[in-house]
């Protein structure tokens, strides 16, 4: 007897095929969908498309449909990722901020364009090839870490709702990487498991975010040179391209300052102004986060102790929250390095998340 009909999210990628085949052979009714996000082309860059919307990526997902004998769809979402996704990328450089597009098309794009298609197809369940966790406990959904913690998808998945953790499956968050490429050698998918993986953010292909505003915002390159490098003691520097194309904690900057390292410390966007300052400058010890999106409990209990992590691949630091008016305040216990405004911020009790927000720029 099935187990119910399941949506899945499917790439192309390793991950997303071997969720789908677990979930065929566990005896649910899986319908495969791939979402065209992007156009390469329209980005004005490289004509050559890699990644979860390249046309061999569709068929690849295609193809393990038509093994299986389960039907595929693909969901064309192209504008509406761009109205919502690019748009706000764009402005977040141009508010000096540092955008997180990944967790924006989570929470805003993929998983509602996937809970509106399950519904029409009577699809119970949606399944993605994340790696992490989701059980019920006391009422309410909660996103876990996976096993694999190389591999931990929890952090961009901060954002997700009790309605679509409800219905999530991820079959991904109980096995290690290699557990999931040998699986997909077994089943005679051996190509697949030597395919590379994607980094990059799906809209830039070439990982040129400063060549993508450019061609995107109509004269930003001569509305914003010219400004000036200074110190933490606003002394001026030098000049720089443009605040929109520097990220707190770049270390490249194209000009000497006759210091042994320089960093970008701070961005002010007011005043066209980039901070530089050295390693040590980049520690901070507080930070507030907004837009809070409660997982574990319905809210942040005061003084609660947390795991916080501050970018994907920061392994945390320990910290005090407390909530002030609608912003969650972050007292590290140690001093934490490259605090971005406009990135995530998760909050983890143990290996579960508790909640997240965006960090907010004081």
């Amino acid at each position: 007897m099935s187990k119910g009909k399941v949506l899945v999210a499917m790439s192309g990628g390793i991950d997303s095929t071997v969720t789908a085949l677990m979930l065929h052979e566990e005896g649910y009714e899986v319908v495969g969908i791939t979402m065209k996000t992007w156009d390469y082309v329209n980005s004005g860059g490289s004509n050559k498309e890699t990644g979860c919307c390249s046309l061999d990526s569709i068929n690849d997902a295609r193809q393990l449909a038509v093994d299986c004998g389960f039907p595929h769809i693909i969901l064309d979402i192209r504008d509406e990722f761009g109205d919502y996704i690019i748009d706000n990328f764009v402005d977040e450089y141009i508010a000096g901020r540092t955008p997180n597009p990944c967790v924006l098309c989570n929470t805003h794009i993929k998983w509602e364009a996937l809970l509106k298609r399950a519904d029409q197809l009577g699809c119970k369940y949606i399944a993605t090839g994340h790696y992490a966790q989701v059980r019920e406990e006391n009422g309410r959904y909660v996103v876990s870490k996976g096993l694999d913690e190389w591999k931990d998808q929890s952090y961009v998945l901060w954002g997700l709702s009790q309605a679509c953790l409800s219905r999530t499956i991820f079959p991904m968050g109980k096995y290690h990487k290699e557990d999931i490429k040998q699986m997909a050698i077994d089943r005679g998918y051996e190509e697949l498991a030597k395919k590379p993986e994607s980094c990059e953010i799906c809209f830039i292909p070439d990982n040129d975010y400063r060549g993508f505003l450019k061609r995107r915002v109509d004269g930003l390159e001569e509305r914003v040179k010219g400004g000036n490098f200074v110190n933490t003691k606003g002394e001026v520097l030098g000049q720089h391209d443009g605040y929109p194309f520097y990220t707190i904690g770049q270390r490249k900057l194209g000009v000497s300052f006759g210091l042994e390292a320089s960093y970008v410390i701070e961005i002010k966007q007011d005043t066209n102004e980039v901070v530089i300052g050295y390693k040590e400058d980049l520690n901070k010890q507080e930070m507030y986060v907004k837009d809070i999106n409660f997982v574990k409990y319905d809210h942040i209990p005061q003084d609660m102790q947390s795991l916080t992590k501050v970018r994907y691949k920061h392994q945390g630091e320990m910290s005090t929250l407390s909530m002030d008016d609608n912003e969650v305040k972050v007292l590290f216990h140690k001093k934490v390095e490259g605090i971005a405004p406009g990135q995530s911020a998760v909050f983890y009790e143990g290996n579960d998340v508790v909640g997240g927000g965006f960090i907010a720029k004081k």
